[in-house]
């Protein structure tokens, strides 16, 4: 692992444990087994480091979802979206704590919601392609973006803690989520 790497993966534990403003900078180069000076030559700021944390979670996230194909039926292409970020945030709890926390936060620059807006651009598509053919809800994009988010997230955090969820639940949620958006 690279020293830029370490820093970040220190500052992920860190920030989503303890929380952005009681994180210093020297906290995490001491997490990640490196200088101050070493910190900020990567990050001149947290706000860089944060953002950049950020980015690479929504690329990563991008990374799992298919390009939008007229060849594959609209609530196939929803369910592999829907399910693969579901899985994507169980199997890395620390990237939702970490959206959690800062998804909104001011610290997050446009140009950083700008590869969050690029990670999820195949599922606008769909949704804007499933509006036209009537198959999904003619609500506004952003709206159902926020609905199954939403759900995403709050399945993800009920997953995690809970101790006997059963693997069907899953199905279950999607087909709720499904229901609530199909025409």
């Amino acid at each position: 692992m690279s020293k830029r790497e370490s820093i970040i993966s220190a500052a992920l534990r860190l920030l989503t444990q303890n929380g952005i403003h009681a994180t210093p900078m020297s906290a995490i180069a001491k997490e990640a087994g490196t200088g101050m000076g070493t910190i900020y030559n990567y990050f001149p700021k947290k706000e860089h480091l944060i953002n950049e944390i950020y980015t690479e979670i929504k690329k990563k996230e991008a990374s799992l979802l298919l390009d939008f194909s007229e060849d594959v039926p609209l609530k196939t292409q929803f369910e592999t979206y829907y399910r693969s970020t579901v899985l994507f945030f169980l199997e890395t709890p620390l990237y939702l704590k970490f959206m959690d926390q800062l998804h909104a936060s001011p610290i997050i620059t446009a140009e950083s919601k700008a590869v969050g807006q690029n990670a999820v651009e195949c599922i606008l598509q769909l949704i804007e392609v499933g509006k036209k053919n009537r198959v999904i809800k003619p609500i506004r994009t952003n709206e159902l973006m926020q609905f199954i988010g939403g759900s995403v997230l709050s399945y993800t955090r009920w997953h995690l803690a809970e101790t006997a969820s059963a693997p069907s639940s899953l199905d279950r949620q999607l087909q709720l989520v499904w229901d609530a958006i199909k025409e």
